[in-house]
């Protein structure tokens, strides 16, 4: 407060004091440089600050001194605040934390009016309410965007202030919101944000994860030409922005504006600001409905707009180019179409039309559209084939986990049931069974951990992951082939046909094929696994989930090729022999007199079960297309995904033999049988206990019914063929209970008559052993 010739006195005094050399003897002080300035501002001038805590009136404050005011909402205890006394005196940040909260929640908000002094601490209290909201009702969204609408409206936007907008817009965008209602409200907000810009020289930009603004001012007679780039990684960063200069790497969205559009700049008068041309981009693409049945929009969503135009410019002379980055790759070269967002569709909710815009060309990753107007743009990409509604989806998920959940429990029952009693396992076709069931619970479980897994986000583990539920996939198809060639071996070729090794040789090609597939697919496409996955067309084949948090092919020429294409050859394959076993059966209807109703019931019984076995059950999702799509969804479904279950059903459960060891192993009390009982040898061979006469040695050995563990079937044999034999033909029987071979025709005892050979089942070297005894 002195005057200026005083104030020079004051600083020499401080000066010769300063500069005189201090010692004490120990210690010795001198000053080298000496900066004296005046302190012209003294207090801290009156302020008004919106609070979550209240609004509070600071009045002006001595420097170095503390203001106290009491709390809005408890005024028994006080708030502070210190001016701080320097260069440039000036608040500090209040200490509040006496005072208890009075805007708790988003609908306290509606307590609060804005106005020019608080607009900033309003978007403050916003954007601190929002970082405990993962997901705003629709009450809460009018209350959050109203406010934002009245900041924008009462107060030009400083940098500052705009960078807190796009961040809170960025915030709702990320947030897990039904947005569509509102849609058209941010659009609005995020275009008044650019439009009141000020405060920046030539150009600005602000950015936030979801979306981004740039504002550039032009002059009218020296435009020419003006890009516009994003670029983005889609972690979750603030996307790049590039005006008038190309990124190539990463790029998202770009729009390039033609030299005529200055023709549609408005004419600056005194009172209005420069013309600028605004870009808006939004990462968020679930922020704009999707009002064509059968479109989805596959890309970001960019803008370009001219502030204080008095009407919309369209009918430009020369093109908006516009080049968009597809989120789905368009590996099969589906239909695209180049859309703007009409505001005035859907009842004012707004829509994409597709006036004024068409396709220049596209590719796999990009689409470039031609515009002749300036507004939001994006494409759309027909999905109408593969598309399921939400409320379906979610079902069918929920029907696919619990299956395989329920598969896995009886796969596994299955498999210790048949691994634990030695005697259902003796025959091929139970350990082909084994073998299968094996290739299903491990695909039943890899499936069930696999979008847990990947949520870990280790690439290496979902890698490992996804290989090994591919690997388990064609084991399983591979199985089921070799179910179909087991069945060939025993209806068609009968007689002289040995293969040494049978079972190894079974179990090296479907545990083997599988294997080289897999192994083949790392070295031709080293990213064919992993997540991020998107399947189209037949992906309904082995059912999974295709969801960005799952761990499965990436590549839709792998999968086609690995996977599609392996399952049509196996079930084409598994169709022939199938219908070669309804053929045999239905030869077996015409050769048996006694055959009845009962009869008919195991024949539907046996075909249930190979079709089970044989996969046919898989090639419902070839046809999931067209009005059926739903039903063979839910078919789809439903079947395989409890294949397991099926499989405990008809080879355990109706099984009498394997009933039977489980009542001499797992039961007690009256429950229990006797392994040697005359009913359990009766039940096994399917003939009943009777005396026999001993036949004479010029005729040739009884024929006795033989079961196996897994079907019917006739087979002839004596101790002396089995001793003479040089080796023993494998039991290659039919693989259901159910499914009967002919059985031998028995001769008279004491005729010495042959016996038919028709349905006989014999080891080889059986028909030298017949002529010989002939």
């Amino acid at each position: 407060m002195m005057s200026q010739s005083d104030t020079q006195e004051m600083e020499e005094r401080i000066r010769d004091l300063l500069l005189t050399p201090y010692n004490n003897g120990s210690i010795s002080i001198a000053t080298e440089d000496i900066q004296i300035s005046r302190i012209l501002i003294v207090k801290c001038d009156a302020e008004s600050h919106q609070t979550r805590k209240g609004l509070f009136e600071w009045p002006t404050t001595s420097g170095g001194e503390n203001a106290s005011l009491p709390c809005p909402k408890n005024p028994n205890c006080y708030a502070t605040r210190h001016c701080k006394l320097c260069i440039s005196t000036h608040w500090l940040v209040p200490d509040l934390q006496p005072c208890s909260l009075l805007v708790e929640t988003i609908p306290d908000l509606d307590q609060v009016e804005v106005t020019a002094d608080n607009a900033l601490d309003v978007v403050a209290m916003i954007e601190d309410l929002l970082t405990d909201h993962t997901t705003l009702n629709y009450q809460e969204l009018v209350t959050v965007l109203k406010k934002l609408q009245d900041v924008v409206n009462l107060n030009a936007v400083t940098t500052k202030l705009g960078q807190a907008l796009i961040n809170i817009i960025s915030d709702i965008l990320e947030s897990d919101s039904n947005l569509l209602p509102f849609t058209n409200t941010i659009l609005n907000i995020t275009e008044a944000v650019g439009d009141r810009m000020e405060g920046y020289e030539g150009s600005s930009t602000l950015a936030a994860p979801a979306i981004a603004i740039a504002v550039v001012d032009v002059v009218p007679g020296q435009f020419s030409k003006l890009t516009f780039g994003v670029s983005s990684d889609r972690e979750g960063t603030k996307p790049e922005i590039f005006i008038n200069r190309y990124s190539f790497n990463g790029t998202v969205a770009f729009i390039s504006l033609p030299s005529v559009l200055q023709h549609n700049f408005p004419q600056n008068s005194w009172n209005q600001p420069p013309s600028r041309v605004m870009f808006q981009f939004y990462g968020i693409p679930l922020l704009f409905r999707n009002n064509q049945r059968g479109w989805r929009l596959n890309t970001f969503v960019v803008s370009a707009s001219v502030t204080n135009v008095s009407s919309p410019i369209t009918n430009l002379k020369e093109d908006v180019k516009v080049m968009l980055h597809h989120l789905t790759p368009n590996t099969l070269y589906k239909d695209v179409q180049c859309v703007y967002w009409n505001f005035n569709k859907n009842n004012g909710n707004g829509g994409w039309d597709d006036s004024g815009c068409r396709t220049f060309n596209s590719s796999v990753d990009h689409t470039t559209c031609l515009c002749d107007h300036l507004t939001h743009f994006g494409v759309l990409m027909d999905v109408s084939r593969t598309q399921v509604d939400l409320a379906n989806e979610q079902i069918l998920t929920i029907i696919t986990y619990v299956g395989c959940g329920f598969s896995s429990l009886f796969l596994g029952v299955t498999l210790l049931t048949y691994t634990a009693f030695e005697k259902l396992r003796r025959d091929y076709p139970s350990q082909i069974l084994i073998n299968l069931s094996l290739a299903l619970l491990g695909l039943n479980l890899v499936f069930l951990v696999d979008s847990w897994l990947s949520s870990w986000g280790l690439h290496g583990l979902c890698v490992a992951v996804a290989s090994t539920l591919h690997y388990f996939l064609l084991a399983s198809f591979t199985w089921m082939g070799l179910e179909a060639v087991n069945m060939y071996f025993a209806l068609v070729k009968v007689f002289n046909v040995y293969i040494p090794s049978y079972i190894l040789k079974f179990c090296a090609l479907g545990w083997g094929i599988p294997l080289l597939i897999c192994i083949l697919v790392f070295i031709m496409n080293r990213d064919a696994y992993g997540s991020h996955l998107y399947t189209d067309g037949l992906h309904t084949l082995e059912s999974l989930d295709n969801s960005d948090n799952f761990c499965w092919l990436q590549d839709d020429v792998t999968f086609y090729v690995s996977v599609v294409a392996y399952a049509l050859l196996i079930f084409l394959f598994n169709i022939a022999i199938f219908v070669v076993v309804l053929i045999q059966m239905r030869h077996m209807q015409v050769s048996s007199p006694a055959y009845n109703h009962r009869g008919v019931i195991h024949d539907l019984k046996g075909v249930a079960s190979l079709t089970l076995l044989l996969g046919l059950t898989w090639t419902v999702g070839f046809f999931t297309w067209g009005p059926a799509r739903i039903f063979l969804l839910y078919l789809f479904a439903g079947l395989n995904s409890l294949q397991g279950l099926f499989i405990f059903f008809f080879h355990c459960l109706m099984k009498e033999n394997v009933r039977k060891e489980w009542r001499i192993h797992l039961c007690f009390g009256r429950f229990r049988m006797e392994e040697n009982s005359e009913w359990s040898n009766s039940a096994s061979t399917g003939v009943v206990v009777k005396p026999k006469a001993k036949p004479p040695r010029s005729s040739v050995p009884s024929v006795r019914s033989v079961k196996s563990s897994s079907t019917d079937s006739t087979s002839a044999s004596s101790d002396s063929s089995q001793r003479n034999s040089s080796c023993e033909r494998p039991n290659l029987d039919l693989l259901v209970n159910c499914v009967v071979l002919p059985r031998a025709q028995r001769s008279t005892p004491g005729t010495g008559a042959l016996p038919s050979h028709r349905g006989l089942n014999p080891t080889p070297g059986w028909r030298d052993h017949l002529l010989s005894q002939q």
